[in-house]
């Protein structure tokens, strides 16, 4: 078996799939690529995706983008074990469920708060103006509370049932990024912190491992806050 993950460790879900294939102790390459730096816009990569995004895996030869398309082939070829993804039918669904409303129901928030908080001012050289963030802070604070109450607050203890699955992994990375720029879900939400707690504990130490660059940058913003 040979698989290379093509990935940025700032991105979500390329550290979703770092964390996931670390945990699984699957044998793979990992192929860095800077977005700081605009890598994924070089010819050399634009011939692995031609969307010119991460992550990416190489199977056997077979290219293959988009993270939740990703596990689903692992799952396919049996490299994923059962337990995180499941092949029962209703429980697989469960899994997909959460996974179709994560991409606009969580990820979009936090990724556009990040962003416009962090990101832009680093790029563009001006910050936004404090009506645009508190904007697109009022989102993602809507989207953490569905997620709190809806797909956490259901007297269990993962988004899918008693057993942790992929799903968790997608959400825990996610909540993650907006760190970054100052805001922590865990601070704000008791049970987002609770639940992220026994992800964290059960994906450690590649759970750590994965966000090196992201609680580097987490507490660097924590610090120059309180100057």
């Amino acid at each position: 078996m040979s698989i290379k993950l093509y990935c940025d460790l700032m991105s979500q879900p390329s550290r979703t799939l770092y964390i996931l294939l670390k945990s699984i102790k699957c044998d793979f390459e990992t192929k860095l690529v800077d977005l700081r730096k605009g890598e994924h816009f070089s010819d050399e990569f634009t011939r692995i995706n031609r969307i010119q995004r991460v992550p990416v895996i190489e199977h056997n030869g077979f290219i293959l983008s988009e993270s939740v398309a990703i596990v689903n082939y692992l799952s396919r070829e049996g490299i994923i074990p059962d337990i995180l993804y499941p092949r029962d039918s209703k429980q697989k669904a469960r899994v997909e469920e959460f996974l179709e409303w994560h991409h606009i129901g969580l990820r979009l928030h936090c990724s556009m708060y990040f962003r416009v908080k962090q990101l832009d001012p680093i790029f563009t050289g001006k910050q936004p103006e404090a009506k645009t963030v508190a904007g697109y802070e009022n989102r993602m604070v809507q989207a953490l509370e569905t997620f709190s109450t809806k797909w956490l607050g259901t007297g269990t203890d993962f988004i899918v049932g008693n057993t942790i699955t992929i799903a968790d992994l997608f959400a825990a990375c996610e909540l993650e990024q907006p760190r970054m720029a100052g805001y922590d879900p865990k601070q704000h939400f008791p049970v987002i912190s609770s639940w992220s707690k026994k992800v964290q504990e059960y994906f450690n130490p590649y759970y750590d491992e994965g966000h090196v660059i992201v609680n580097k940058v987490a507490n660097k913003k924590k610090i120059s806050s309180k100057i």
